[in-house]
């Protein structure tokens, strides 16, 4: 009998180890997030040329715009930047089949109005003395979707002459817009 018990309480902890090794194995969960969609599209200039570009990516959370612009592409300063509500940039002039920014809340322009910001708010956007810029910015407003920039009838990252003051109405004393991408 002094034999027999050793081998139960050998068998018995292999029982457990034997249950566990049937056991399906569990799929690996992922933890790599989903890749976020892209657009690329030129920026022309009020006569026509591509000055840069503008490449957005859309995430879970929000939407990064990188925008690019080549030396001699702008006047130096900052400039008003924002998304507007019709992806036409075909009136090289003034832009202004673009209409006005991307609003679908009604609410007041501006960065750091209370009553705002609109969805087509951006941060200004500044060149450098030979006319270059670069930036990358972030906005709420998704690329696809409900109240998305690629809707039926797309939106357009204007560029204006001036500085945005981000909060005086309707578009912060950015006067003339001089830039303008179609995004469809």
């Amino acid at each position: 009998m002094t034999r027999i018990l050793p081998l139960l309480a050998l068998a018995a902890g292999l029982v457990p180890a034997a249950a566990l090794a049937q056991e399906p194995a569990k799929p690996a969960e992922s933890t790599k997030p989903a890749e976020p969609q892209t657009y690329e599209t030129q920026i022309k200039n009020n006569k026509g040329e591509t000055i840069g570009t503008l490449k957005l990516r859309d995430g879970a959370n929000t939407l990064v715009a990188r925008v690019t612009i080549q030396p001699g592409g702008l006047p130096p300063g900052w400039h008003g930047m924002h998304f507007h509500a019709v992806g036409d940039c075909s009136d090289t002039e003034k832009f202004e089949k673009s209409k006005a920014h991307v609003n679908h809340d009604q609410s007041k322009h501006g960065l750091l109005n209370p009553d705002g910001p609109d969805e087509g708010d951006l941060p200004n956007l500044y060149a450098a003395q030979d006319g270059s810029a670069n930036a990358e910015v972030s906005s709420e407003t998704p690329m696809t979707g409900e109240g998305g920039l690629k809707d039926g009838d797309g939106s357009a990252l204007i560029i204006h002459a001036n500085e945005d003051d981000h909060a005086s109405q309707p578009i912060g004393g950015a006067g003339p817009r001089i830039a303008c991408a179609v995004i469809k």
